[in-house]
């Protein structure tokens, strides 16, 4: 009888403890997304520029000449991180294709050209979504710095 008993409370112990996940809500987390990068642009004073995909980006150097294209293969130097500051990489590109990267990217690097620099405030879904990339958690805002020293159509 005991051993009945047992295996009840087990049985009950290991059911009641089990997490019901939430499932994942793509509104919420855009606009829970906006409202931090809103945040981060007020605190930081960035004059930034909000895309109709979400991106935000703000224009720190133009650059001259053509503008790439998605299709375009870049050469680059970059930084990104989080809202909270931490960096996780930065790196060089020396010629690839930008259909390759991250949505964000696709969208922002467009808007300057050779010589340029931009700052992409990247919300989650054109990143790496609700998925963790390395040391990057899921449904992470990151940010860009993004230098671009040339191009080739």
């Amino acid at each position: 009888m005991k051993r009945y008993i047992l295996l009840l409370v087990l049985f009950i112990a290991a059911f009641s403890s089990c997490k019901k996940d939430t499932p994942f809500d793509p509104v919420k987390q855009a606009a829970a997304d906006d409202a931090s990068i809103q945040a981060y642009i007020k605190a930081n004073n960035i004059t930034a520029t909000k895309d109709p995909s979400g991106l935000y980006y703000q224009i720190i150097t133009p650059g001259t000449g053509a503008y790439p294209t998605k299709n375009s293969l870049i050469s680059g130097q970059y930084t990104g991180k989080l809202l909270n500051g931490t960096v996780f990489d930065s790196n060089s590109i020396p010629n690839d294709p930008l259909s390759g990267f991250i949505t964000g990217w696709q969208i922002g690097i467009p808007h300057i050209n050779t010589g340029g620099r931009i700052l992409l405030l990247i919300p989650s879904a054109l990143g790496y979504g609700n998925s963790k990339s390395g040391s990057i958690p899921a449904n992470s805002v990151l940010i860009f710095t993004f230098d671009l020293t040339g191009f080739n159509n």
